[in-house]
């Protein structure tokens, strides 16, 4: 049962990440939006813990760092609307 879930969630984690770069490619969403980073923290996580349990480390990394990104740009907006 717990692989299934953890496939799934690699699944729906992709499925999102594609969701916002298809978005922003074609123009429905912007790529500076809060929607976009929000999706973007959301599908990395998923796909970060699939990976970590089938221990793909590239893409750990690669979806850590994706977050980290994600994270940084939400605390950009932050400080922007603050001001």
């Amino acid at each position: 049962m717990i692989e299934l879930c953890i496939s799934l969630f690699g699944w729906i984690g992709a499925i999102i990440s594609l969701y916002a770069y298809y978005s922003v490619s074609t123009n429905r969403m912007e790529g500076t939006s809060f929607k976009f980073q929000f999706l973007n923290i959301l599908g990395a996580a998923l796909i970060l813990i699939n990976s970590t349990y089938y221990g793909a480390m590239p893409s750990v990394m690669v979806n850590f760092f994706w977050m980290v990104i994600g994270f940084g740009s939400v605390m950009q907006f932050r400080k922007v609307k603050r001001a």
